[in-house]
């Protein structure tokens, strides 16, 4: 099934909108996908980053509002 969006007329909080909707629904549903072999090698080198302290976290909810509050 296509989807067609009018992305052009969006605004940037409609479509993270939309983006979340469509991650939580895909969060839901575990069956019929496996992650590429590349996703681990990303995630491996991000917790050694983390662990070693080179790298730091925002949780979501305030990583969101800053996008939000740069695009805005």
């Amino acid at each position: 099934m296509k989807v067609s969006l009018p992305l052009k007329e969006m605004t940037v909080s409609e479509k993270i909108g939309i983006m979340e909707e469509i991650w939580s629904d895909l969060s839901s549903v575990h069956d019929g996908y496996s992650p590429p072999d590349w996703h681990g090698r990303i995630l491996d080198e991000r917790s050694r980053l983390a662990e070693s302290g080179e790298v730091g976290f925002t949780d979501w909810e305030t990583a969101k509002k800053q996008i939000r509050d740069r695009v805005s």
